[in-house]
């Protein structure tokens, strides 16, 4: 992949305001989170182990995308690590970077997963909300999506010897690749199908879950218009609040599933053979993007976080 001077400083530019939008939106919604008791439930640690996430993303696995594109401009050469994979140095920058993307990108998915059936709960079935879904609860899931989703990044490189990580100059990003074997293709690739193979099998879950909620949504927004208010239907039915905030998953699950699509078309075009220079750098770049538009969607949906930010 090649471009001009001013397609470069663009891009440079691009990733630099990437970096400030997923900082500054990320801190907003922990201070909203941490700061407001409002947010002090279930919901609220999910989003804020999801702005962890993206947070992530903005500190460590951008700015490195940054200093190699600022060095290759400056110096006319591409910095001496990205020249080479894992298996050829000592120590490898990617080696800490590639896995903090993939293993983020895993927590997000898992978040927005359990932020569905959070809602779905609460939607489907209010009075066992409280009863079932407890801090406590929520806590222990969280730990377990962050080591669960680190050590499925880390697989690729523990269950296979011909997988490297390598910045790859056409995505600009740190990549899994195929290390010292040169052949293609190579069953080791097959692992690599397990990436998109669990992403999609938790937001295919999350879409029908999702799908179930704004249909309950919906019947009983048509029942409260035709049918007489009881005590019975007015304490089994999900709360305004509730409701809002399954859309708002919804919202969140959508801008996900769209912003992942084009990764894992690309990882399974590379296990078929195919390279997609140009196609892999909108595909992760897409991905990164998504780190900043929780703040976004929170904003535009819920009127209590706008309100709270804006102080």
């Amino acid at each position: 992949c090649c471009c001009t001077l001013a397609n470069k400083i663009l891009m440079v530019l691009f990733m630099v305001l990437l970096i400030f939008a997923i900082l500054f939106g990320n801190l907003v919604t922990l201070a909203v989170v941490v700061g407001t008791k409002h947010f002090h439930t279930s919901q609220g640690y999910l989003k804020a182990s999801l702005a962890v996430a993206d947070l992530a993303v903005g500190i460590f696995v951008v700015p490195l995308s940054v200093y190699a594109e600022v060095y290759l401009m400056v110096a006319e050469s591409a910095p001496e690590w990205t020249l080479y994979n894992s298996q050829s140095v000592s120590f490898h920058p990617c080696n800490i970077i590639g896995p903090i993307f993939a293993g983020c990108t895993f927590v997000s998915i898992t978040t927005i997963f359990l932020l569905t059936i959070e809602r779905s709960i609460a939607v489907l079935r209010p009075l066992h909300k409280d009863s079932f879904i407890t801090r406590k609860r929520t806590t222990v899931l969280i730990f377990l999506s962050w080591v669960g989703s680190f050590l499925l990044a880390v697989s690729p490189m523990v269950f296979s010897s011909e997988i490297a990580l390598e910045y790859n100059s056409c995505s600009r990003m740190c990549n899994y690749a195929l290390g010292t074997i040169g052949e293609f293709p190579s069953q080791a690739w097959n692992i690599l199908l397990l990436f998109p193979a669990f992403d999609f099998t938790l937001l295919g879950s999350t879409v029908v879950i999702n799908i179930i909620s704004l249909s309950s949504i919906r019947q009983h927004s048509k029942h409260r218009k035709t049918l007489a208010e009881t005590e019975i239907q007015t304490t089994s039915n999900p709360t305004f609040s509730d409701i809002k905030a399954a859309k708002t998953i919804g919202t969140l699950t959508v801008a996900f599933t769209a912003s992942f699509t084009p990764i894992a078309v690309f990882v399974v075009g590379n296990v078929l053979g195919n390279i997609w220079c140009n196609f892999s750098f909108f595909a992760f770049w897409i991905l990164a993007t998504n780190s900043c538009w929780n703040v976004i969607i929170y904003s535009v949906r819920d009127q209590k976080f706008r309100l709270r930010a804006h102080k």
